[in-house]
């Protein structure tokens, strides 16, 4: 009987450890799971995000004429490529720096990206890895100068923009995502300000920047005529265009929705819902505003003002409901379209409308969290403005300056006949339409024989009128 006993208790007691165990392991695996799919995720929307960069720039290139369309296509193609380098080289630690900068305007823990063993496991983050973290965050860093871009289109030199880019996303963009994103002073306010994924980290910061590069440029050629009328310059590819607002609005659920920064499966539908309502009613939105202001349906209009709705939600998608994201998207169609006409008699040239979208609708977006949601009070609205402000005045002047002191340097202005010729055919060698490229090269072959007719009929020294032309 004591050994039945005996081996009884010793039975249940295994049985209890092996249970334990199983436990352990079911447990251990479960934490497995979640990491990987978290991470899964956020590489996934990472990719997404991604195919925002070929969204704008199909939207910026259709938008423009087709003498700048491969121009267009260079910059954004750059662009993504020197984001991508100077967020590894400084942009990355300038944002997070580390608990030590918490509460401060600045902060850097060094140059260059790089981690131990622990930033591959869940020590790190528990729904991510470092190299995930990394990834997803610089593909929001370039799109900040991608924004500049189609501001500044048709009559920026390439090399003063590419270095104005590399300067305004290693530093500016990396400094105010510090200041909420790395624990910076707006996170740190009573009520801290709240920017879910960047109506005014993202948007508004590169919408500072086009507008002071629009300012400085002056409007293109021909723009705005001496009686003050408007001249309108064409888009020369809706299709183009429209493929680009499109992709944008697909790359959007991985921006909005990988800012979850989990796979949280309640938490990503709802943004992804929120996201879809406001870009709907942004295009409602400027459905509405055209009629009444053109008496007309703006195909240009109704495409940013789906992006207007995009950008106003991106601030509080996680904060709002389905009323709270119409109304925001009902709001930003109807403003872009004011907007761009407002700009417009201000003389401010903007060919593809990113002033409008990104700043005026990132503004708006941006404020909208303190009114609409969950986080609806007079103390978030005044945090949302002190945002607002902080990152106006640094954005704005950071841009500014750069772009001022390219200006006196280097000019940051094509010629008025590489204006009137084309980007593409100046500064590039080639079109993006074989037709367009081969009137070019015919018009440059008869300009050069009558130029050395004439330098001939001189007896070989040029005309002084036109040394300066060519």
């Amino acid at each position: 009987m004591r050994q039945f006993r005996s081996w009884s208790f010793k039975s249940l007691f295994c049985f209890a450890l092996a249970a334990q165990s199983q436990v352990s392991l079911a447990a251990d695996a479960e934490a497995v799971i979640s990491f990987s799919l978290g991470n899964l995720w956020i590489l996934m929307a990472t990719v997404l995000v991604f195919m925002m960069h070929l969204g704008f720039a199909t939207l910026e290139a259709g938008l423009s004429q087709q003498k700048n369309a491969v121009n267009i296509l260079f910059k954004n193609v750059a662009v993504l490529a020197i984001g991508i380098l100077t967020y590894a080289a400084i942009g990355f630690n300038l944002m997070y720096p580390g608990d030590a900068a918490a509460g401060s305007f600045f902060g850097f823990a060094g140059f260059g990206v790089g981690t131990d063993s622990a930033g591959l496991t869940s020590a790190y983050n528990p729904a991510y890895t470092y190299w995930t973290d990394f990834i997803f965050q610089a593909m929001f860093a370039a799109t900040t100068a991608t924004i500049v871009s189609g501001a500044v289109a048709e009559r920026i030199k390439i090399s003063s923009f590419l270095i104005f880019s590399t300067v305004f996303v290693a530093i500016c963009y990396p400094i105010v995502g510090m200041w909420k994103w790395g624990g910076g002073f707006l996170d740190a306010l009573s009520t801290p300000f709240y920017d879910f994924a960047g109506s005014s980290i993202v948007h508004s910061v590169g919408g500072w920047g086009a507008l002071a590069g629009a300012i400085l440029l002056g409007p293109r050629l021909g723009k705005f005529l001496k009686n003050g009328d408007v001249n309108p310059i064409f888009p020369h590819s809706m299709p183009l265009a429209t493929i680009g607002a499109f992709l944008l609005w697909f790359g959007w659920f991985g921006f909005n929705g990988g800012s979850v920064l989990s796979a949280d499966a309640g938490a990503i539908s709802k943004v992804f819902v929120m996201t879809t309502i406001s870009g709907a009613a942004g295009v409602i939105g400027s459905m509405i505003a055209t009629h009444f202001f053109l008496k007309h349906l703006d195909l240009t209009m109704v495409l940013n003002g789906a992006l207007a709705g995009l950008v106003g939600i991106t601030a509080g998608a996680d904060q709002m409901s389905v009323m709270d994201s119409a109304a925001i998207g009902l709001v930003a169609g109807g403003l872009v379209v004011g907007s761009v006409m407002m700009f417009e008699k201000l003389k401010i040239d903007d060919p593809v409308g990113a002033i409008s979208v990104h700043l005026v609708c990132g503004i708006w977006g941006t404020l909208a969290v303190g009114i609409f949601g969950d986080l609806a009070s007079g103390s978030q609205i005044i945090s949302q403005l002190i945002g607002i402000v902080a990152i106006g005045i640094f954005s704005f002047s950071f841009a500014f300056v750069t772009f001022f002191a390219l200006k006196a340097t280097i000019g940051i202005r094509v010629s008025a006949k590489v204006e009137s010729v084309g980007l593409d055919h100046s500064e590039h060698g080639l079109s993006a339409y074989r037709g367009l490229y081969l009137m070019m090269k015919k018009e440059s072959a008869e300009a050069k024989e009558m130029q050395d007719k004439k330098i001939a009929e001189s007896g070989g020294v040029p005309p002084k009128a036109e040394v300066a032309f060519m």
